[in-house]
C-alpha cells in the first residue's frame, strides 16, 4: 500500500484487461492516433517546403505551459508540443473510453493518465523547454543557479515546491484584519464575533462556519477582498468559527461532536450575544456539507418555530456526492484502507498529506507551474495572500474524516434518506424547509457545480442558486467593484434537478455576486436596530480577532 497508496496499479490492471478483450476496438484506436501523428508530420514538411501548414493540435484555453512565443518560434519545439498534446489527448480519451468497465474506474484510470503526462510535459524540463535554455544564455546560467537555491531553501524548509513567501504575511496585519473579539473557547472552536461599522445592523446575526481543512480567513483576507469585512460594512453582525488545529489527543472526535459542539455550539452563542431567535448560517465547502447535515438534524429536532436557523447559505458545497469530481480518483478501498493505516498511526491526517492530494486535482497550475518558474527559470515566486493560505492548512481527526469519506463519498448517505444516525435522530435533508442560498463555480475542481445544484432537489424550501465564474476560491472570494472580472447566473431553482436547463434559463450578470447576495439577505435578517455588545458576562471577551487556534501549525 506504502508503494501504491492509491491504487493506480490495479486500475491500470482492470484497463489492460479490458482492452484485451477487445482487440478490434484496440486496433481501430490505435490507428485514429497513427492518423494524428502522420497528420502532425505532413504539416511539417509542408512547412519545410515553404507551404501555408496550420498547427493540428493547440494547447486548451487556460492551458499557460506553452504560452510563450519561444514555443512556436522555430518549427521543432511547434511539432514537440504538438506530438506531446496529442498523444496525451488521444491516451486519456482512450483510456476513458476503456469498453466493459465501470464508470468509476474509467474516470480514475483518465485521472492517473492526465497526471502522469503532465508530469513529462516538455515545459517541465529543461533541455525541452526553450524558454529555460533562453533565460539560462541570455542570464550566463544565473536563472539555473537561482533555481537551484530555490530547490534547496524549499528542501530544507521540508515542501519541495513551496507556493510563496511565507514571511511575507502576519495574521492580524496583513491577514484576518478586520477588527473583533473572540467570544467563546472550547476544545474545538474559537467564535469570533466582529465589531460592526455603524451603530445600527440588522436584526438577525450571521454565523459561518468554514471548512476545517484549511483556516477561516480565507474569508477574510486583505480588506478588499474580505468577505466578513463586507458583511460588516453593509449593517450585518458577523460571527466566524475558528476551528482548532487538532492533534493526535484529538483522534476521537466525531463528525458529530463537530455539528453540535462546533457549529451548534456558536449558533447557540450568537444568539444569546444578540438576543435573536433565529441565526442565518453560512457553511463553506465541507463546512457547508456539515451545516446541511446540521439543517436535517435540526428539522428532526425542533417544529419550525422552534428552529434556531431562519435561512442558510452554501458556497461550493456538495450534499449529494454522487459525481464528486476528480476527487473521486482518490477514493476507493486500496486508498481508503492506506488513510486510514496512516490515521491510525498518526491520529490525524497531516495538512502535508492532505494538501499534496488537493494540489494534484490541478497540477498544472498548483505544481508544475512553479517547479517550471521556481526551478528552471529561477523567478521568485509572487507574494499572494490566497498562496499563503493555501499553504497554511490544517489535520483532520481520524475519527472525523473516516466519517466523511465512508459516509459522504463512499456511500454518498447524506443523500439518502435515514441513512445517517446523528445524536438519535435519522437524517432527512428533505425535511429541510428553510430558504437557501447556494453557489457553485464554473471552475470548481474540488466541487463541481453541477454537484453542488443537486441539492436544490434535496430540500423542502425554497432554492436561490448563484453560478459565479472561476474556481472553488476565487469564484467565491469575489468582491465588488470596479476591478471585478468576474460574472454570475443567479435564480430560483427551487426542487430543480437539471442544472444545464437551469443555466439555459439565466441571465449572465457582470460584477460580483457579493451584492446579489447581500440584498437576499436584508430581505430575511430583519429590519436596522441598535448593534449588540460585543460578548457578554456569559460570553466575555477573551482576546482579539482573530484569535489563538488559528496561529497553532
Amino acid at each position: 500500500m506504502q508503494l501504491d497508496p492509491f491504487g493506480i496499479g490495479n486500475t491500470f490492471f482492470k484497463i489492460q484487461q479490458a482492452w484485451l478483450r477487445h482487440p478490434q476496438q484496440q486496433m481501430e484506436a490505435q490507428r485514429e492516433l497513427a492518423a494524428s501523428l502522420w497528420m502532425l508530420n505532413l504539416n511539417a514538411l509542408t512547412a519545410l517546403a515553404g507551404g501555408n501548414a496550420k498547427t493540428a493540435e493547440k494547447p486548451a484555453h487556460g492551458d499557460e505551459r506553452f504560452h510563450d512565443p519561444e514555443w512556436q518560434a522555430s518549427l521543432g519545439n511547434s511539432l514537440m508540443v504538438q506530438h506531446y498534446l496529442a498523444y496525451t489527448r488521444w491516451l486519456e480519451r482512450t483510456v476513458y473510453d476503456t469498453p466493459d468497465l465501470d464508470s468509476k474506474e474509467r474516470h480514475a484510470g483518465a485521472f492517473w493518465t492526465r497526471q502522469w503526462f503532465n508530469a513529462l510535459a516538455p515545459s517541465n524540463f529543461f533541455f525541452t523547454n526553450p524558454v529555460a535554455l533562453n533565460k539560462a544564455m541570455e542570464t550566463r546560467g544565473a536563472s539555473l543557479a537561482k533555481g537551484v537555491e530555490h530547490f534547496l531553501a524549499d528542501l530544507k524548509a521540508g515542501d519541495v515546491q513551496m507556493l510563496g513567501n511565507e514571511a511575507a504575511f502576519t495574521l492580524g496585519k496583513e491577514l484576518a484584519s478586520t477588527p473583533g473579539s473572540v467570544v467563546f473557547r472550547n476544545e474545538l472552536i474559537e467564535l469570533i464575533q466582529y465589531q460592526p461599522v455603524d451603530k445600527k445592523v440588522h436584526a438577525m446575526p450571521i454565523v459561518i462556519a468554514p471548512p476545517w481543512i484549511n483556516k477561516f480567513y480565507i474569508m477574510d483576507l486583505n480588506e478588499k477582498k474580505s468577505m466578513v469585512r463586507h458583511l460588516v460594512k453593509e449593517g450585518f453582525t458577523v460571527f466566524m468559527i475558528s476551528w482548532k488545529n487538532p492533534g493526535a489527543d484529538m483522534a476521537d472526535n466525531t463528525f458529530e461532536k463537530y455539528l453540535l459542539k462546533g457549529m451548534l455550539q456558536a449558533i447557540e452563542v450568537a444568539r444569546a450575544i444578540t438576543q435573536a431567535p433565529k441565526v442565518h448560517a453560512v457553511g463553506y465547502c465541507i463546512g457547508g456539507t456539515a451545516l446541511a447535515a446540521l439543517m436535517a438534524l435540526l428539522n428532526r429536532k425542533f417544529k419550525p418555530t422552534q428552529m434556531p436557523v431562519a435561512h442558510w447559505t452554501l458556497l461550493s458545497s456538495l450534499a449529494d456526492f454522487s459525481r464528486p469530481g476528480e476527487i473521486e480518483a482518490f477514493i476507493n478501498e486500496h486508498s481508503l484502507a492506506t488513510i486510514e493505516q496512516l490515521m491510525e498511526k498518526q491520529g490525524y491526517l497531516d495538512k502535508k498529506q492532505m494538501s499534496s492530494a488537493f494540489r494534484m486535482l490541478r497540477p498544472n497550475s498548483l505544481i508544475w507551474h512553479y517547479v517550471v518558474h521556481k526551478y528552471l527559470y529561477g523567478e521568485t515566486p509572487p507574494s499572494l495572500d490566497v498562496l499563503y493560505w493555501n499553504g497554511d492548512s490544517t489535520r483532520v481527526p481520524r475519527a472525523m474524516h473516516t466519517f466523511c469519506l465512508r459516509q459522504f463519498y463512499v456511500a454518498n448517505n447524506l443523500a439518502r434518506k435515514d441513512a445517517i444516525v446523528l445524536d438519535g435522530h435519522k437524517l432527512d435533508l428533505g425535511r429541510i424547509a428553510q430558504p437557501l442560498y447556494a453557489v457553485g463555480t464554473t471552475e470548481d475542481h474540488i466541487t463541481p457545480w453541477a454537484g453542488t445544484f443537486k441539492t436544490a432537489a434535496l430540500v423542502q424550501g425554497p432554492v436561490r442558486y448563484v453560478l459565479s465564474t472561476s474556481g472553488h476560491i476565487l469564484g467565491i472570494i469575489n468582491p465588488p467593484g470596479a476591478t471585478s472580472k468576474r460574472e454570475f447566473w443567479a435564480g430560483d431553482a427551487s426542487g430543480a434537478t437539471d442544472s444545464a436547463t437551469w443555466l439555459g434559463d439565466q441571465r449572465k450578470q457582470a460584477g460580483s455576486w457579493w451584492n446579489d447576495w447581500c440584498a437576499w439577505l436584508r430581505e430575511g435578517c430583519g429590519p436596522l436596530q441598535a448593534s449588540p455588545p460585543v460578548g457578554l458576562p456569559d460570553y466575555p471577551v477573551l482576546c482579539d480577532a482573530p484569535g489563538t487556534y488559528v496561529r497553532e501549525t
